[in-house]
């Protein structure tokens, strides 16, 4: 090895433990655990991650793993700028309840005193709603890939709003369901303008980030712009190498945070020593939610409310292109948890409870901390009736579900997932290691089987199906025709090929269409996965609704 070799080997050596340097006050043998931790993604050549720790009001451990930009080989270190995907999320509520304290509006105020432009949809819709996720409002990245616009095109917020602005239905009266719409944050951001003049940037710049120090940390409104030290977005694409996964978000409210462990360890801080803002204000923010029903949510404003080991504890999750974030507070310890990550593929969920794990031990009763599961209990008597609630079930947001009876006790089966079931009252079933979940048979005057399933913040109606058998030639041709949405203006035509149905569009590939029980069509959409026709007295096809997680009764209309 020649001399320059030899001096740039050590100079690579020196920025990667510059950049790797640890504010470290916990024992070696605890950051020996942690960097066990992140092993597969402390390495030159992987995307990798940034962990912090927070104990009152210092932060007591960060570090970096991997690569912040694989072209260049510049190292993740605490300085390193990661985008926050939903943990941005919390900022625009505090926004909000910061606005609220000022007296400028209030969250129980109808959103079109300050959104005009949103259609009025028989409805009161409350800020409130928004910011709990039970709004109704169907969620934008679902709606602009649906209309054509791939998550990797460049999306403005003036993209978002002329999309939400178009709607003419939504998914549930508010207050009825939880739904996550980033919808509503995007709408939250627009609040904010709209009562101050200023942009969410702005605003957050002022109330938030000066009075906390945050000096490096913005909402990033104009994907255009130059950010000193951030991390690039990557995905896995073999074994060995990795992709760009192109991010151009020009929107903010929802998501678009940039900051980096440093500066959010002061914002975890805020959580038990307010600097910006009040413990009013704070209480505030982490109040939790509830249905019009009262059945209260874990969900509070913009940021989750429960409890790890006994412990409160407030905390969200983020993920955008190949950002993945996470970030939890225990107030009562006076302690918080940061990993952000690169790459697509890192569950910082895991690893965030894993490294909390280290930390923090469990004191929370044990009473039903070991559900242990009596298969006596299971024990069907009248296994005549129970035979009738066996078979395949669909619901009308695609969810397919199966009841199989075995050695007289009825399962509970769907996705490659089996669970026992307790029989309850009448024709009722609870999960045994669950018993949140119940299920409530039920059979139509058409002599239909239907059940309900019921858990903490939803439920939904299924019907009984019976496979069908091949469709003919004739069968097929009837859902053949190109359908259109006023709403989001597109069209997707539904062709017969091979004697399969598939349906195409002009900005993606085409995909093929499986058939359940003649009105559900399965798609490889992430978007739209399930489709579901819709027929008139004639039973003749008139066009179909995307029914599929976060957007339900969007209609498109067979023209052809």
């Amino acid at each position: 090895m020649n001399l320059s070799i030899k001096l740039l080997a050590a100079s690579v050596f020196l920025f990667l433990t510059l950049n790797n340097a640890t504010t470290q006050s916990i024992p070696d043998s605890v950051a020996q655990k942690i960097d066990k931790l992140f092993s597969q993604w402390n390495n030159p050549n992987t995307p990798g991650c940034a962990i912090g720790v927070v104990r009152n009001d210092s932060l007591i451990y960060a570090k970096g793993y991997g690569m912040a930009n694989l072209e260049y080989g510049i190292p993740v270190s605490p300085e390193t700028i990661f985008h926050m995907a939903s943990v941005s999320k919390q900022f625009t509520a505090y926004s909000i309840v910061l606005l609220a304290r000022q007296g400028k509006l209030r969250l129980d105020d109808d959103i079109h005193q300050y959104l005009p432009w949103f259609p009025y949809l028989k409805e009161k819709i409350t800020i409130r709603h928004l910011l709990n996720h039970t709004s109704g409002i169907r969620d934008q990245w679902q709606l602009l890939a649906i209309a054509g616009t791939r998550l990797d095109d460049v999306i403005t917020q003036d993209h978002i709003v002329k999309i939400l602005g178009k709607q003419q239905a939504l998914n549930f009266k508010p207050g009825e369901r939880y739904s996550y719409s980033n919808s509503g944050f995007t709408m939250l951001a627009e609040i904010v303008k709209a009562v101050t003049g200023q942009s969410l940037r702005r605003f957050t710049d002022s109330a938030i980030f000066k009075p906390l120090g945050m000096k490096q940390t913005h909402f990033h409104d104009d994907y255009t712009e130059i950010e000193k030290n951030r991390a690039y977005s990557y995905q896995r694409k073999n074994l060995f190498t990795f992709s760009n996964s192109v991010l151009s978000y020009s929107n903010a409210g929802a998501t678009s945070l940039f900051t980096n462990i440093n500066d959010l360890s002061k914002w975890v801080m805020n959580f038990y020593t307010p600097v910006a803002g009040t413990a009013a204000d704070i209480d505030q923010l982490v109040q939790k939610g509830k249905l019009n029903n009262g059945v209260e949510l874990n969900y509070a404003l913009g940021i989750v409310s429960d409890t790890y080991k006994g412990f409160k504890q407030y905390s969200h999750s983020g993920g955008d292109a190949g950002f993945r974030t996470y970030l939890t507070v225990f107030p009562e310890l006076k302690m918080g948890f940061m990993i952000f990550s690169n790459l697509a593929e890192v569950n910082t969920y895991e690893k965030t409870y894993q490294l909390v794990d280290l930390f923090i031990k469990d004191t929370a009763a044990k009473v039903n901390a070991d559900i242990r599961i009596d298969s006596s209990r299971a024990i069907i008597k009248d296994e005549g009736r129970v035979k009738n609630f066996t078979g395949d079930f669909i619901s009308e947001d695609g969810a397919q579900f199966s009841f199989v009876l075995r050695n007289r006790k009825l399962y509970w089966e769907r996705y490659g997932n089996s669970d026992l079931l307790y029989p309850g009252l009448k024709d009722s079933f609870t999960v045994a290691k669950s018993p949140e979940i119940k299920f409530v048979f039920s059979t139509a005057p058409d002599k239909s089987v239907l059940v309900n399933q019921y858990w903490p913040d939803n439920n939904r109606l299924l019907i009984k199906y019976t496979t069908d058998s091949v469709q003919t030639a004739q069968q097929l041709q009837q859902y053949a025709g190109v359908y259109y949405c006023p709403e989001l203006d597109c069209k997707y035509a539904i062709v017969v090929k091979d004697h399969e149905l598939v349906l195409t569009g002009n900005k993606y590939n085409d995909s093929k269409l499986k058939l359940v029980e003649k009105d559900h069509l399965f798609t490889d959409y992430w978007w739209m996965r399930h489709l579901k026709t819709i027929s008139d007295n004639n039973k003749k096809i008139t066009g179909f609704e995307v029914n599929d997680g976060r957007i339900m009764h969007l209609r498109f209309n067979k023209i052809q």
